[in-house]
């Protein structure tokens, strides 16, 4: 019904998408997975009209298409429902099922009657009975994704595609959405299912395609295909079943120092359930776990910048009531964040400036600083992480990535941290700058540093850490520690479900 033939789709030079081929049939649930990056979400834009492929082609119903907008796309029968619904909130439950569609009378005008009883028709398929003239932005996250569900079903579209559909949805929609799938597949459409969660994809989906880095590394029936053997295809590492069992105990080196970092019980709604995790000095402890799992939202509450309803976060023995991202600084908490170019970096400042940034209240007297005390500090660590600038006035948006990401490390260890937060320290900097960010991690921890370590990459978790914990749906499933930090341990706890 649907099919991509080598597409070809790049951003400044760099393949998001590289050739990919895909077959969707009728009548079949298609999951598409994948870690951050590995194209998932490029390929539904490619699909639905927002982007054109720069090479290869698309067809559907074995005729080549190329859709200017999603517009196309979906009169010529593909309906897409996004992570976030896409509709409009302030319009009402009904105008949204049947925006652009509208059922009109003989003189061309909107039947408002006929729209609303079908659309309390519709909404009933999906366990929805509330007021069709509400606006939908009165309704919670996981009810507007399932009237935008209702609204792709309702149309003519034979193929239906979802991307992460699931996220905000609670145990009861869940059920509701997957019943609705396969309630779209009996009728004979073809839908696309991006997903993370293993749970739902085994449960609904009769095919699988995995991308890595905008390729295909595999495509077929998902039965037979056991959970750690997907993980490890997403990963790209490979799996030897034999020591993949955790063993039943293993010797532990006690550790006379106190934790650095603990946290007990942090807890927000769809996020984090309870996650109690702790760190000592010179300890790196890794967080494991696939997309969603919650690693970020874990880094970003013990760092100030999620609040959570309950739980708490201590440094050094001491809590404060109201934790927040004043609190963890002055405490001695650092967080390098995942996405480093929106929520690190500020490109258009220099490399100095960058640097400094975070320890200007220290360095300050009187509400002055001295450009010496600057100088001295952002030349000790462009020096210490081998920062290559054309100088330190040069603006941080004109460096590598590598280079990004070793001023974000210099920003924090100026602060004199006491705990690390790196969130994916290594993603998209080039093979010598991850070497010399992980030689780093080794120098801090010898200097008694607290590090938490967040990473997609089993490798770098087992090189680096000396414990992992694992997530799932942002409840810990797993701890591993010595001996157990292994490829292969941590592939079958991360497929363990």
């Amino acid at each position: 019904m649907l099919q991509l033939a080598g597409v070809l789709k790049t951003f400044d030079g760099v393949p998001a998408l590289d050739h990919v081929t895909l077959a969707v049939r009728p009548g079949s649930v298609h999951a598409v997975i994948g870690g951050n990056g590995a194209g998932k979400s490029t390929l539904v834009k490619v699909i639905s009209g927002v982007y054109q492929p720069d090479a290869g082609q698309i067809l559907h119903n074995g005729v080549p298409v190329r859709f200017a907008g999603p517009a196309q796309a979906r009169q010529a029968g593909i309906a897409t429902v996004h992570q976030e619904s896409g509709l409009v909130p302030t319009m009402s439950i009904a105008r949204n099922l049947f925006l652009g569609a509208e059922p009109r009378g003989r003189l061309g005008l909107i039947d408002f009657a006929a729209m609303h009883a079908r659309a309390h028709e519709l909404l009933s398929q999906y366990g929805l009975r509330v007021g069709t003239r509400r606006p939908l932005d009165s309704l919670t996250p996981g009810a507007q994704q399932l009237v935008a569900l209702a609204r792709a079903a309702c149309s003519d579209a034979k193929v239906v595609i979802m991307d992460e559909p699931a996220t905000v949805l609670e145990h009861a929609e869940l059920r509701t959405l997957l019943a609705a799938v396969t309630r779209l597949r009996e009728e004979g459409r073809a839908v696309i299912y991006v997903t993370h969660r293993l749970e739902e994809l085994y449960e609904i989906c009769d095919r699988v395609t995995v991308l890595r880095e905008g390729r295909v590394v595999h495509t077929g029936p998902l039965a037979g295909l056991d959970r750690v053997r997907l993980v490890s295809l997403m990963m790209g590492r490979p799996f030897h079943p034999r020591d993949a069992s955790p063993s039943e105990s293993w010797p532990v080196d006690e550790v006379a120092d106190r934790p650095v970092l603990e946290a007990r019980g942090l807890t927000r709604a769809n996020m984090l359930a309870g996650v109690s995790l702790a760190v000592r000095p010179g300890e790196v402890v890794g967080l494991g776990g696939l997309l969603g799992a919650g690693r970020s939202e874990t880094a970003r509450a013990i760092a100030g910048a999620l609040p959570v309803e309950s739980g708490q976060v201590t440094v050094s023995g001491t809590a404060s009531r109201k934790w927040s991202v004043r609190s963890a600084v002055r405490a001695g908490v650092g967080l390098v964040p995942e996405n480093r170019t929106t929520e690190g970096i500020v490109p258009n400042l220099s490399v100095r400036d960058n640097i400094a940034l975070a320890a200007l209240p220290r360095l300050s007297h009187a509400g002055i600083v001295a450009d010496t005390r600057i100088d001295r500090i952002v030349t000790t660590f462009m020096k210490r992480l081998d920062i290559k600038a054309a100088s330190p006035r040069q603006l941080a948006g004109e460096l590598s990535g590598g280079n990004q990401q070793k001023v974000l490390l210099a920003r924090w260890l100026a602060m004199q941290p006491k705990v690390l937060l790196l969130d994916e320290p290594s993603r998209g900097v080039d093979q010598a700058s991850k070497q010399q960010i992980q030689t780093l991690l080794d120098e801090l921890a010898l200097d008694g540093l607290a590090i938490l370590l967040i990473s997609s990459d089993v490798g770098e978790l087992v090189d680096n850490c000396d414990s992992v914990v694992v997530l799932r749906d942002g409840a810990i499933t797993h701890q591993l520690s010595g001996p157990d930090v292994t490829e292969d341990r941590l592939l079958a706890a991360l497929a363990d479900g």
